[in-house]
């Protein structure tokens, strides 16, 4: 199923000028305010798979795994989604029990958190989503687009399986000093993650997953692994998505 939306958001504004009544006599400025309205469209093409008894039990609330494509699959084409990722083992298993969510990203863009969150609100307005197992995943710039996403707002996940891709570390090394909210810190902490790279990948080191995992796990993170495929290269997302354990696994974990 293709689906597209569009969001809009909004700042408030007019233009006016401030001179006060109680202006310091010594003084030769004026005080101004600037202030306009602003516009936004936030657009996003996805593809989307519903479970097989999602029409049939509509009273039932389903799981939601997020995927977020790479570099290659970027453009006006939403197919190009389905190249690679979990709707490749959806093919040979129609049972798959997940809403699965695939955002395009546009061409010469990466990933936006705020275009994806916003996404996410509108499918859990609009879908029957148990909005304590949603899941997150994506491979090579879906990888990074990832890890963002749970560093940015880690109580929104249950789990997250990160391929390919690396992490800003500032986000972690704020947290660890103290300067995050203790309730992110608290919510990173309890985040399931499960790692997959390639040990001979010539694209994204794989020192860019274990520089990750290293410092979240210096961070206190109570589950984090991390899986290195010694002969694999770039393509460490096939043989993980193949896997029906890393579904279980997902399936495991709820906020």
């Amino acid at each position: 199923m293709r689906s597209r939306i569009i969001l809009l958001t909004v700042l408030f504004t007019s233009i006016q000028s401030l001179f006060a009544g109680d202006k310091p006599q010594d003084k030769l400025l004026t005080a101004q305010r600037f202030q306009q309205t602003v516009t936004k469209e936030v657009a996003a093409d996805y593809l989307l798979f519903l479970p097989q008894d999602y029409q049939a039990k509509p009273a039932d609330k389903w799981p939601l795994l997020l995927f977020l494509h790479g570099a290659g699959e970027r453009g006006a084409d939403v197919w190009k989604t389905d190249f690679h990722g979990p709707s490749k083992y959806i093919l040979e298993h129609p049972e798959f029990p997940f809403i699965l969510v695939s955002p395009l990203c546009a061409s010469n863009e990466t990933w936006s958190s705020e275009r994806l969150f916003l996404l996410l609100e509108h499918v859990e307005k609009t879908l029957r989503v148990d909005e304590r197992r949603i899941y997150l995943t994506g491979i090579s710039m879906g990888g990074y687009g990832t890890w963002d996403m749970l560093l940015e707002r880690p109580e929104k996940f249950a789990a997250a399986i990160p391929i390919c891709g690396g992490a800003d570390s500032l986000p972690i090394i704020l947290a660890k000093a103290g300067y995050a909210p203790r309730e992110k810190v608290e919510a990173l902490k309890s985040l399931p993650i499960w790692v997959f790279h390639g040990a001979k990948d010539p694209t994204v080191p794989p020192e860019e997953s274990q520089r990750a995992v290293g410092a979240l796990k210096d961070l206190g993170v109570r589950e984090i692994y991390l899986t290195l495929y010694p002969e694999a290269q770039h393509d460490s997302w096939t043989r993980t998505y193949n896997n029906p354990e890393i579904y279980s696994w997902l399936l495991k974990h709820s906020r």
